[in-house]
């Protein structure tokens, strides 16, 4: 059985894994699976439909699965995805998708959400990311993997930020970041590329030059966005492994839909 402390109410339809452990005063609807070894803590609201996968914790007064805050919202059954290992703090809120995009709010695996953090209807939240305190993604935000949002940061609706992006602290996210650049202040401006950042997951110092050269092209030399573009796309081959690092700018690039910060 489930480790339910006896002032917790769960809905007898909720699918709770058989080490869960749920704390005091915590509630939880119908429609709601909880994966293996997953904690929540006391005073958590957690409704349906939500999928929470294995390892999670969830610390106390936060609310997943909640209605999206979108006028345009008629009850539909969306849902909210959670994946694994992910450190939920307090206050947080997740709120479910809308019928107006793909109906799902996703949040991925190895996440680390401080408190008071909002992630807004159909947010796509990749892993291994950093959401510092009271940061707030609106909806429709697509956040890669390994991004580190400061605190007090507010990203605007359908904004992107890419994988190994740093925002500073009370920073102002009104165009998409591309992959790898640090950014700060309001209006918001890049200041550089997350080599540190990049140190840390392993990327080789060819790999890191690659990318300081690629920052170069897109912010310091002065390039039309479309001549920084075709230049970074001449880099192909020349350093081990940093393909992919290419294509990932490239890619995001050419998918930017408000514009990148520049």
């Amino acid at each position: 059985m489930a480790l339910i402390h006896p002032t917790a109410i769960v809905d007898p339809a909720a699918k709770l894994a058989d080490d869960v452990s749920v704390g005091p005063y915590a509630v939880i609807g119908a429609d709601v699976t909880v994966g293996a070894g997953t904690t929540i803590g006391a005073h958590c609201v957690i409704e349906g439909p939500t999928t929470l996968g294995r390892d999670n914790r969830i610390s106390s007064h936060a609310a997943l699965g909640c209605a999206p805050q979108d006028m345009k919202y008629r009850g539909e059954p969306t849902q909210l995805h959670v994946g694994d290992r992910n450190t939920i703090f307090q206050f947080c809120t997740l709120s479910r998708g809308t019928t107006q995009d793909g109906g799902v709010t996703r949040v991925g695996s190895d996440n680390w959400i401080m408190a008071y953090v909002h992630v807004a209807h159909d947010v796509q939240l990749g892993n291994h990311t950093i959401l510092a305190n009271n940061a707030t993604l609106a909806g429709h935000v697509h956040v890669g993997d390994w991004a580190i949002v400061g605190g007090l940061t507010g990203v605007h609706q359908f904004c992107k930020i890419g994988a190994h992006v740093m925002t500073g602290f009370q920073s102002h996210v009104s165009q998409d970041v591309p992959p790898f650049m640090t950014v700060s202040g309001n209006p918001l401006a890049v200041h550089g590329f997350n080599a540190e950042g990049l140190r840390r997951r392993g990327f080789s110092r060819e790999r890191i030059a690659l990318v300081k050269q690629m920052h170069r092209l897109l912010y310091r030399d002065g390039l039309k966005l479309e001549d920084a573009r075709t230049a970074i796309a001449a880099l192909a081959g020349t350093v081990e492994g940093g393909d992919a690092d290419i294509a990932m700018l490239q890619d995001f690039l050419a998918a930017a839909t408000r514009g990148i910060v520049r």
